[in-house]
């Protein structure tokens, strides 16, 4: 996405051919080829952890950071895992984002039409906001050390990237939309007049 509005605000008029059918299959093609090579990795490490103890999960899903918890013996390998994993795919695409961000912002400031640098800006907030709600979320669960007193954060911060980011993403994206707004602005003054009469 942040790669997208990279092209579309910095390169408007080489959008079409930097951003043709062959490139976005290459991206989302990519993202499902190294997602499922980590999720295999981690299902055939966790494999090999022992579990001592309460088996009760005290938490929305089976997650890496909580089988850490339970588990007994050898984990400093399988916190390392979680910690490269988080790195290698929390922390450099958060990091590219940043830089594709900035220099959006650095061509949107050499606008000179402040209602077009406004449209723009506003087009892109949504969407950082919603990274920072995502990113923030994920590494204040996986870059904090497992601890058996954080369950009720770990569950806080879970809900934010699971529930909370999914959700504003269509909100954000469709209420940009003015056919929508306008259906919704109908349906709102449509049910204000039914409460009115009666």
């Amino acid at each position: 996405m942040s790669y997208d509005r990279y092209v579309a605000i910095c390169h408007p008029l080489h959008y079409v051919l930097l951003m043709d059918r062959g490139k976005c299959v290459k991206l989302v093609a990519s993202c499902w080829i190294i997602a499922c090579t980590v999720s295999i990795l981690i299902t055939l490490s966790t494999s090999t952890l022992n579990f001592c103890g309460s088996r009760n999960i005290n938490h929305m899903f089976c997650d890496i950071k909580i089988l850490t918890i339970l588990s007994c013996g050898r984990k400093k390998l399988f916190e390392l895992l979680t910690y490269l994993e988080t790195f290698l795919l929390g922390v450099c695409p958060f990091i590219l984002i940043l830089i594709s961000y900035s220099k959006i912002i650095h061509n949107i400031l050499k606008i000179h039409s402040m209602g077009q640098r406004k449209k723009t800006f506003s087009t892109c907030t949504s969407h950082s906001i919603v990274l920072l709600i995502f990113y923030g979320t994920l590494f204040c669960m996986y870059m904090r050390p497992a601890s058996e007193t954080s369950d009720k954060l770990d569950l806080i911060f879970s809900v934010f990237y699971l529930a909370v980011t999914p959700t504003l993403n269509p909100l954000i994206y469709s209420l940009r939309n003015k056919d929508i707004k306008e259906a919704l602005r109908k349906k709102i003054v449509s049910k204000i007049c039914k409460t009115h009469r009666s």
